[in-house]
């Protein structure tokens, strides 16, 4: 395939286009060009059970940022969404990194566009910007820390107590973190699609329908959620949890992607994801990471296409508060 027929197809569709024979072995290809060209795959909790299974690393963003500050790979594979593989371009910027669909995005970074930030934050010149990992590299550029679910709280208690402090772009996720750390942050208006969707009173309803299972929520829920919950915390944090837990019945307020590591971890136990509002399968996905594939990664690594690149300006000023973030979360 030449080159302008994909930069054609990149920009209409996000990814390479290309129909693969039934006969090859998208498993056995993928470990080929994962050898052939040193590169390792990264994967989020939140991508389909066969993506998962083939990386050579699965986690949070916490974990993923970690990872890739770390790799000696030549090339990165970022089986996820956008802002993950910015981010591991921004730690890596002299390797190559991949994303199979570019048009795997983030409705919580979507949210919240640099220049309305800008605006937004220079209304507050005497406070510090902590940053949600969520976000677009732009957004890390005014940061002065990054942080995630996980490590958010520690984050947030390394600053002196009477700091003034922005926390954007997820209002829900600061709202709690505000709840737990005493703080009155300033919050950006910005939210996910997929923890902002759950119902209350269906939640409820299962909660009846299976009352010795315990309900367990990501702090990106909105509130009444959270209140309900017996466990609040990052996608490590409730993994964990139910690990942990005596409990054998989980209802699970995050990206359904998760249960599936949550089954391979306690396969004596049941997990049911938490319903949406206007949910009809009973569970709730986010659809830009399940915009990723088998076929896709392996096309993308095949070709080394669609590639995440961020100018070199951008890199240097992101880079800062992830350090940042990385060094504190050691």
């Amino acid at each position: 395939m030449e080159q302008v027929q994909i930069d054609r197809m990149l920009e209409e569709k996000g990814f390479i286009d290309e129909p693969v024979n039934p006969n090859v072995k998208l498993v056995e290809e993928i470990n080929r060009l994962r050898k052939e060209k040193n590169a390792v795959i990264l994967s989020h909790f939140y991508v389909e059970g066969d993506l998962q299974d083939i990386a050579d690393y699965v986690g949070d963003s916490l974990g993923l940022a970690q990872e890739a500050a770390k790799t000696n790979a030549d090339m990165i594979v970022f089986v996820g969404v956008h802002f993950m593989a910015e981010t591991a371009k921004i730690l890596n910027p002299g390797k190559k990194v991949i994303l199979p669909d570019l048009k795997a995005g983030c409705s919580l970074a979507e949210s919240a566009p640099a220049e309305a930030f800008a605006e937004f934050k220079a209304k507050y010149p005497d406070h510090k910007v902590i940053t949600y990992v969520n976000a677009t590299a732009a957004l890390k550029t005014m940061s002065d820390i990054v942080c995630t679910s996980a490590n958010a709280k520690k984050i947030i208690d390394s600053f002196p107590e009477d700091e003034k402090l922005i926390f954007g772009p997820d209002k829900n996720l600061g709202n709690y973190l505000n709840s737990v750390t005493g703080r009155n942050m300033v919050l950006w208006d910005g939210a996910c699609m997929v923890h902002e969707q759950y119902s209350v009173e269906k939640i409820i309803d299962l909660m009846d329908q299976y009352p010795e299972a315990e309900f367990i929520a990501h702090p990106e829920c909105e509130k009444p959620v959270l209140l309900l919950a017996k466990h609040i915390g990052s996608t490590t944090s409730l993994l964990n949890y139910t690990q942990s837990s005596p409990a054998k019945k989980f209802i699970v307020a995050t990206e359904s992607g998760i249960l599936h590591q949550m089954k391979k971890a306690s396969p004596d136990k049941l997990f049911i994801p938490a319903p949406s509002v206007d949910s009809t399968c009973g569970c709730n996905d986010c659809t830009y990471m399940k915009l990723n594939s088998l076929q896709k990664l392996y096309i993308c690594m095949k070709y080394e296409q669609p590639e995440v690149t961020l100018p070199a300006d951008v890199i240097e000023k992101a880079r800062i508060p992830i350090e940042r973030m990385l060094e504190i979360s050691k």
